[in-house]
């Protein structure tokens, strides 16, 4: 068997996109196409008093203008995250009622998008506006309801009788509302052959479960309705299921019986396609004098939009990173006047980490306790909350093998005790960790007389490398060079390929592709498919083909799955005009079998960057009176550019977790952003002897 799994593959797909042959949504070329351009609301409460649509409605070119008056008929979903899901509950232009800002009122829809857009903006509306709920602070919070059928809150023990610790820390931790912004934008064609077939062209993370949702909301079965999605410019989390915008464009796209695309803007965006919610987390640790915990008490508090339910589940983190007997949980929510928050890259996990290890830093230096002996002397060896022991754990070596290829031994032990070239230097680290989740998921492959074999499955690459991990994999399995494998995704005429979220695409898929790799083999009576092509020519057959399938078992009853990681990074910090510089990084990550370590170490390079993003720029503030974002693109929502980012260090440590599945593999998605805000913030403190506690580090808060 040649060895190809582990090893640098370059992505399959990497030619396509550099060279734009890539075709992403709202590139599909359709005959007789016409376009779409959302008309949103500029206040964030209140109601719609009238509507003028003649003006639109004259212009040049315009088809038809839709609003709550007019709205074309849907059916509203399951709504349940395994069936069928919207991101919002209420659909679009259900009523004249307004719940926030930038919220769709209204759908033009012409000949072509520049007199859609000209025409929505003659769109006159008169509204009967309320003081919008915008400022967390005048929030009105209440205990969070369960997150998939899971209660956020837990305790065990009892923190309030544990006296006995030396020292405790208790300090509040908050982050700033984070934009998703993917480089390609949100954007639908939707294509009825006929009043009961559909074809939606649109970024999807789940293509099944968006056939099926598109299916219930048009009163359709799912064999009539095609998905295609064979590439994604960045999701991190809002690409899942269908959106307003999408939900009507199909509506529209229907009424009409012409294909129609809607394409969202930047300033659109900001409202209606998701964000990370602002987050305020109190924690409490106790301790004894050697650093043993006695003590966590972790409280969080997140807002979520009068139109859906959305808790984000900091505490998530809590039972699964440091042992103590005694543990409580707690979680509120609140509705403000806001579009509604969904899953951004590490949902809960980020902003947790975030806030327990930033505290456990803090108890560090109180202990005088080296951060890193720290958390070697307090890791869990099983999932506090579930009980069970973790399949397989690595997190020591992390630790461990971070320390010493950034050298943290010779880490200066006091604050601004380090300096280079007239700035001040720190150093500083933290631990990451995300869940390993994986899924039913099933591929078919195909051995064709050319000497190729071909691999098709309904799964996704949203930039993550699946294209390259599928043929890596079936390369390995079948003993063939990666460049005879060809891989068509994204299509939902092919085998459900499962859920690229969670970080569990790849271990839900690769071990499919095994399996069908080995049934194929079996089907050609074959060891290799070098025999099976020629059994091919020979019997002058079209093709060999098995499909198969791979689903999590009995295992999670037994094993509590998840990944582990150190960040360690040094930063620069000139405080004469508050200017910090990230200029040094090295993650260590535990993720079981690395399948493609080029790409691999990529998403953790890629979660590091957006980590960064979120420690020192990215925050969405909210005008208090119309609740309108003040920042509308990517010139005004401030991320990392090059110049922002030194060279990211990535090794990888452990073993194949087999407990977990058949490849030994979890994902690497997400974890490589959790924990890098909180190494930055300890780096900070290092430097200057300043606990900021509030992100994002800006300029003001180091002068």
């Amino acid at each position: 068997m040649n060895k190809i799994i582990g090893t640098d593959v370059s992505r399959k797909d990497g030619r396509a996109k550099v060279t734009g042959t890539a075709t992403y949504a709202a590139e599909h070329q359709i005959p007789n196409l016409i376009h779409g351009y959302l008309v949103t609301a500029s206040i964030a409460n209140g109601q719609i008093k009238s509507i003028d649509t003649g003006a639109a409605e004259k212009a040049v070119g315009v088809v038809a203008v839709f609003t709550h008056k007019n709205a074309p008929k849907v059916f509203m979903p399951t709504n349940n995250f395994m069936t069928s899901k919207i991101y919002e509950s209420r659909l679009p232009l259900s009523d004249d009622k307004i719940y926030y800002a930038g919220q769709i009122i209204g759908l033009v829809v012409a000949d072509t998008f520049e007199r859609a857009r000209d025409a929505a903006h003659l769109v006159k509306v008169e509204y009967a506006s309320q003081q919008p709920v915008v400022d967390a602070k005048k929030a009105n919070f209440k205990e969070a309801p369960p997150l998939f059928g899971e209660e956020l809150k837990f305790e065990k023990g009892n923190v309030t009788a544990a006296n006995s610790a030396i020292a405790k820390i208790e300090a509040t931790y908050k982050t700033a509302t984070e934009l998703h912004a993917p480089m390609e934008p949100h954007a639908i064609i939707a294509h009825w052959q006929g009043p009961d077939s559909l074809t939606v062209y649109e970024p999807s993370q789940w293509i099944l479960a968006t056939q099926r949702t598109y299916a219930e909301l048009f009163g359709l079965p799912t064999e009539r309705v095609r998905i295609v999605t064979p590439f994604l410019g960045g999701a991190f989390g809002s690409k899942a299921f269908p959106w307003p915008h999408g939900v009507l464009c199909a509506a529209a796209a229907r009424k009409l019986q012409r294909p129609l695309r809607v394409v969202l803007s930047r300033r659109q965006m900001t409202m209606n396609a998701g964000h990370r919610s602002e987050t305020e987390q109190t924690i409490r640790l106790g301790a004894n004098a050697d650093g043993g915990l006695i003590m966590i008490d972790h409280e969080a508090k997140s807002c979520t939009s009068p139109v859906e339910v959305f808790p984000e589940p900091c505490t998530g983190i809590t039972p699964v990173m440091y042992s103590a007997p005694n543990i409580r949980l707690k979680q509120e929510l609140a509705v403000m006047n806001v579009g509604t928050p969904t899953f951004m890259r590490a949902p809960g996990e980020n902003p947790g980490m975030w806030a327990m290890e930033s505290a456990m830093d803090e108890l560090a230096w109180a202990l005088k306790i080296d951060p890193v002996a720290l958390r070697l002397k307090n890791e869990t060896k099983e999932h506090q909350r579930k009980g069970q022991p973790f399949s397989a754990k690595h997190f020591a070596d992390c630790l461990q093998v971070g320390a010493e290829q950034f050298g943290w031994k010779d880490r200066p032990k006091q604050p601004r005790s380090l300096t280079r070239d007239g700035k001040l230097i720190g150093w500083g680290m933290a631990a990451a960790t995300f869940p390993g989740m994986r899924s039913s998921a099933s591929a078919k492959v195909r051995l064709l007389p050319d000497g190729s074999a071909h691999v098709l499955t309904a799964a996704n690459d949203m930039g993550t490398g699946s294209y390259t991990v599928v043929a890596a994999t079936a390369a390995e399995i079948l003993g063939l060079p990666v460049e005879q494998v060809r891989v068509e995704i994204g299509d939902s005429l092919l085998p459900d390929g499962g859920l690229a979220g969670g970080s569990q695409m790849t271990a839900s898929l690769v071990p499919a592709v095994m399996s069908a790799c080995k049934e194929v083999l079996k089907t050609a009576n074959a060891k290799t498919a070098q025999e099976a092509f020629a059994s091919l020519r020979q019997s002058k057959r079209a093709a060999f083909e098995a499909t198969a399938s791979s689903a999590p078992g009995a295992e999670a009853k037994k094993w509590a799955f998840q990944s582990w990681g150190a960040h360690f990074c040094e930063v620069s910090i000139d405080e004469e005009i508050g200017r910090l510089r990230v200029t040094r990084w090295v993650s260590v990550m535990d993720i079981g079998r690395v399948i493609n370590s080029k790409t691999a170490a990529s998403q953790v390079r890629g979660g590091v960057i957006m980590g960064i993003g979120q420690a020192l720029m990215e925050e969405c503030h909210l005008d208090p009176n119309i609740g309108y974002p003040v920042v509308y693109d990517l010139a005004t929502y401030h991320f990392p550019a090059h110049a922002d980012i030194p060279r990211i260090q990535v090794a990888f440590v452990g073993e194949p977790d087999l407990n977990f599945n058949p490849a030994g593999a979890r994902g690497v998605g997400e974890i490589g952003i959790t924990g890098v805000s909180a190494a930055i913030a300890n780096a900070v403190y290092h430097a200057t002897g300043k606990r900021i506690r509030d992100l994002p580090i800006t300029p003001e808060k180091l002068l």
